[in-house]
């Protein structure tokens, strides 16, 4: 549970901020909502969506991290989590548990989503292929 005492309160409207270039993949952009800062680390909230056609993905990682759930808002992305291929599409919800290796490889030209993660310092580590990733499908 968050330390009421050591936590801020924060709002921040669509208009605070604008979504930027320079966060852990080049091809996404990304609108951060004040969260970590309010928690003081504790948790990482941000928007991110598609900037790029997808042409190699993310690679094989996982994130070093206690918590992380992706909430799809626009659009789709197909994900590899382990040797499962998962599409997520607007609406859905999906807990990344710690450690799982994954590969986001496709994406639609809307995809956003909402990203939660603890610590917000989180770490990404590359990791050993798991399986063969299918190709992206092309942007008009």
């Amino acid at each position: 549970m968050l330390d009421r005492t050591s936590t801020l309160f924060s709002h921040v409207k669509p208009t605070d901020n604008e979504y930027v270039s320079g966060g852990l993949r080049d091809f996404f952009l990304y609108r951060d909502l004040g969260v970590a800062e309010a928690t003081h680390g504790k948790v990482i909230a941000h928007l991110v969506k598609a900037n790029m056609a997808p042409e190699a993905g993310t690679g094989w990682h996982r994130h070093e991290a206690d918590f992380q759930i992706v909430i799809m808002l626009k659009g789709w992305a197909r994900f590899m989590y382990e040797d499962q291929e998962t599409l997520v599409q607007a609406g859905d919800c999906v807990h990344q548990r710690p450690g799982i290796r994954h590969y986001l490889f496709d994406y639609s030209p809307d995809m956003e989503y909402l990203e939660i993660v603890s610590p917000a310092d989180f770490k990404t580590v590359d990791v050993d292929p798991v399986c063969d990733i299918p190709p992206p499908t092309p942007w008009a």
